[in-house]
């Protein structure tokens, strides 16, 4: 008897999972935010925000093996005009150094307003109470935004690869 296909999971189409699982990552000066994508590879959450500091690739090391991560997904910052802007050059040395340190496969998602967009995510009413306002400002300073703003960058890249094999 084969043990290790019981611990295979079987996927939405009938097959087993390879357990490929991705890592978001919203590249920020101050703050990466992290997401995880489901082992199927079709859905990503936000996950946790990672300062930039010394410690940073120690921590995302943390993250890849517990999480058992096989690919990386970059935001690619880009203008309103669809170029490449200021912090685009940080980000292809943090590629760099992730490629140099954990030989996985890394892909960038173009990504314009996704922190924008996280922060209006669930915010449908117009005029918010005080305690909401007092919520939305201690997650914009937690920087829960960067991580649902990474999660949207992995969404886009897990749409894109999921709709290409169609």
């Amino acid at each position: 008897m084969d043990f290790h296909i019981m611990n295979d999971k079987i996927n939405k189409n009938g097959g087993i999972s390879n357990g490929m699982k991705f890592l978001g990552i919203d590249y920020g000066t101050k703050r990466i935010g992290i997401a995880i994508s489901d082992e199927e590879g079709v859905l990503a959450f936000p996950k946790k925000i990672v300062l930039n500091d010394l410690n940073t690739f120690e921590k995302l090391d943390e993250i890849i093996k517990t999480e058992n991560i096989s690919e990386i997904v970059v935001g690619e910052s880009v203008d309103f005009s669809g170029k490449l802007n200021i912090l685009s050059a940080r980000i292809e040395i943090f590629i760099s150094e992730l490629k140099d340190k954990f030989k996985l496969p890394i892909h960038k998602q173009k990504e314009f307003l996704t922190s924008v967009e996280a922060r209006k995510e669930g915010n449908t009413k117009k005029s918010l109470s005080q305690s909401q306002v007092h919520s939305k400002l201690k997650q914009i300073k937690s920087g829960r935004i960067d991580a649902s703003a990474a999660a949207l960058i992995l969404q886009r890249y897990l749409d894109k690869m999921n709709n290409s094999k169609k």
